[in-house]
């Protein structure tokens, strides 16, 4: 089935290189870890022997065999180090958030276009299992029309990230960007793209220089989604709540992958993915006129899933997981709601 793996490349063996891209490419039989950018270090050689270690970014792009490219540098560096992969002639994978600014995603979409490349953006927690779940109930219609919908992504950690490069004010960084980025995919994801935001975005550890808290408000005709992050929340809300006319759903953050790879477990370790059933999600609503109160399981969490996507899309004509018409619509709602915040008002989307 998988006669010509995609040989890959990945531009940071960070945490997200570690944590997030090569524990799957290695473990998908579709791809081959091939090369890895490494400006001093050598650490990927230490965990994946016969990896390639490039000093710069310009040699491994230079390689004839590498096909695609993983770029998963610092924020504002997507869009240089995305348009010169696909320059070069590699399809390319992004890690979010996509771009600083949605022209620069609009210019590598249009890029990729006319070179006939494959452009995606990694956004995982569309392949969380708390995520899936509550697709799933939106999707179904056990809550009638969905008039109010909370979804959060909150911590709690006064200290600030030892990853210098996110706590630097600058473009690109911040809780908005990190964060809100997959909050905002969620939404757009389920419901669409917003008629108005509203924001409100404030810096409230004591030491920071970057914001760390959010609040969003989409609106959608009556229907309100708000999409809300804190670094300073030790008892954490349900991190999603629909509301409809018939009934509610409430469910934590509870998907394990991300912990489960810090670990050091493979993709394909047994129960991957899998819940306690301590966090399902509870949905009380109506079935057929009797008023139902039930835990819902969710389904496996599964970020190979989008690994999956990705090979069909490259070798069998299949369909782009995240095209970057998805991502560039994320930096737009979040520039709007940059501006809204400033102007303290209900800004117009469409």
């Amino acid at each position: 089935m998988y006669k010509h793996p995609i040989k890959t490349a990945i531009c940071s063996f960070g945490m997200s290189g570690q944590v997030f891209h090569a524990p799957f490419i290695h473990a998908h039989p579709g791809f081959q870890f091939y090369a890895v950018w490494e400006r001093s270090k050598r650490l990927a050689q230490e965990r994946y022997p016969g990896v390639l270690s490039y000093s710069s970014l310009d040699a491994m792009l230079a390689d004839p065999e590498v096909e695609l490219v993983i770029v998963n540098t610092p924020n504002y560096l997507h869009y240089e180090h995305a348009r010169a992969a696909l320059n070069a002639g590699k399809h390319v994978i992004v890690e979010k958030p996509f771009t600083v600014f949605s022209a620069e995603g609009i210019e590598l979409k249009q890029l990729a276009e006319s070179k006939g490349l494959l452009l995606s953006v990694y956004h995982n927690r569309r392949f969380d299992s708390d995520y899936s779940i509550v697709k799933q109930v939106a999707e179904s219609g056990w809550l009638g029309e969905i008039y109010e919908a909370e979804f959060h992504y909150d911590r709690f950690k006064e200290e600030l990230s030892y990853k210098k490069h996110k706590e630097e004010k600058g473009p690109g960084t911040g809780a908005l960007y990190d964060l809100g980025s997959h909050l905002i995919d969620q939404a757009l994801t389920l419901f669409g793209l917003p008629e108005k935001i509203w924001a409100d975005i404030q810096i409230l550890r004591k030491d920071s220089v970057v914001d760390d808290y959010f609040e969003l408000v989409l609106f959608y005709g009556k229907r309100r989604v708000r999409l809300k992050c804190s670094y300073l929340i030790r008892e954490s809300v349900p991190a999603y709540a629909l509301h409809g006319r018939l009934g509610s759903f409430l469910k934590s953050k509870s998907d394990v992958q991300e912990a489960m790879l810090q670990k050091g477990l493979r993709p394909d370790s047994p129960d991957w993915g899998v819940e306690a059933p301590c966090e399902w999600g509870l949905l009380h609503t109506e079935k057929e006129g009797r008023v139902v109160k039930e835990f819902l399981p969710s389904p496996a969490g599964n970020y190979m899933g989008y690994f999956d996507a990705i090979y069909k899309a490259m070798r069998e004509n299949g369909s782009n997981p995240v095209p970057a018409q998805d991502a560039v619509n994320i930096i737009r709602v979040i520039e709007t709601a940059f501006t809204s915040a400033a102007e303290g008002r209900v800004v117009d989307f469409l």
